[in-house]
């Protein structure tokens, strides 16, 4: 598999200091958070400047990605744009949870890029501030008292379980 998210090195490191603007484009598959997500079939832009210093290499820039997921409220579909700025040390010998590994001849940034847009992503997306759930004309809410259960009109998000049959 082609990893538009590898970046060479070797350059870098025979000018040390010097910075290199990379842009990258790609798919960053299974970036998924609660009931939010990174759309299907959309790229993950990176916008990024990677320099060597020493022995490690900084990237620092932007990272952009369309995220789609269910209202909390609703259950609709949901989604907008992502825009994360990204600061990342990458080494040869990583500390985990500080910093990222450095090949010897290139740098991947998929791992990076993924942990970032995975810790912005919406924990309840909501589709508007002011949703206010299900619609109240299908499905209203009935109060069932002890002499008398509520007859209640049957929610369409609850019909696959109409079909089960737990006598047989």
């Amino acid at each position: 598999m082609n990893n538009p998210f590898l970046v060479p090195t070797a350059e870098l490191f025979r000018h040390r200091g010097t910075r290199s603007r990379v842009e990258r484009h790609g798919p960053l598959p299974g970036v998924e958070l609660s009931a939010s997500r990174l759309a299907d079939g959309k790229d993950v832009s990176a916008d990024l400047l990677v320099e060597a210093q020493g022995e490690t290499v900084i990237v620092t820039g932007t990272v952009t990605a369309e995220w789609e997921g269910e209202c909390r409220r609703c259950l609709n579909t949901t989604g907008g744009e992502l825009s994360v700025d990204l600061q990342e040390v990458f080494v040869t010998d990583p500390v985990e949870g500080e910093t990222y590994p450095l090949g010897r001849d290139h740098v991947d940034l998929a791992p990076a890029l993924r942990e970032a847009l995975a810790l912005a992503l919406p924990v309840a997306p909501l589709c508007a501030d002011d949703c206010a759930g299900p619609d109240p004309e299908s499905h209203p809410v009935t109060v069932a008292s002890d002499d008398e259960p509520a007859e209640r009109p049957a929610d369409p998000r609850w019909a696959a379980l109409d079909g089960l049959d737990f006598d047989t």
